[in-house]
């Protein structure tokens, strides 16, 4: 009898189991600039930042450092693809010395300004206890580019190899980059 029980029991949880649609991770939560437009592409360089805290002006710093550290990390690693593609491709003798002050003016130019940065949104919450402060960012690409470019051909290098290495590799990049429409 007692078996009898034991059974109908776990086959009534597993039916019950069974109908229900579980969400091992939770509900998706829909954020502010989520999606296709607040998400970097071809042509521009894309960054969102989130702020918490109980102070408004706390909340939107935290909120715009965090944007600006994700677009500094996609130029960074975007910086760092091309030369590396532009360094395998040329053969160069000095590629060392190349990357070296490639890197370190992708480095000046991020730690300096961001050129073309545009905020595309702001939103801000209270509820009651907390702000909670959303901020997007985009820096067209060519734009960035143009303006490293700039600084390279401005600045001082060892070598004129290296310099001639550096614009080549930049200029390369603005020609990919497609036209704003």
């Amino acid at each position: 009898m007692k078996t009898k029980h034991i059974l109908i029991f776990a086959l009534v949880a597993l039916i019950s189991l069974a109908g229900c649609k579980s969400k091992p991770f939770g509900s998706k939560v829909k954020e502010p600039f989520d999606g296709n437009a607040y998400e970097s592409n071809s042509r521009y360089f894309r960054g969102t930042g989130k702020g918490e805290s109980s102070k408004e002006n706390i909340a939107y710093g935290k909120a715009d450092m965090n944007a600006k550290s994700e677009l500094a990390g996609q130029v960074n690693t975007t910086m760092r693809q091309v030369a590396d593609q532009y360094l395998n491709e040329a053969a160069n003798a000095d590629a060392s010395e190349v990357m070296e002050q490639f890197e370190s003016l992708t480095r000046q130019v991020m730690n300096t300004q961001i050129a073309d940065l545009r905020k595309i949104g702001e939103k801000k919450f209270y509820n009651g206890d907390n702000y909670t402060v959303f901020m997007a960012y985009e820096i067209k690409k060519k734009a960035m580019l143009k303006f490293m470019k700039k600084q390279a051909e401005i600045a001082n290098y060892k070598t004129n190899a290296t310099k001639t290495a550096i614009i080549e590799m930049l200029q390369e990049e603005i020609n990919k980059i497609p036209d704003d429409e």
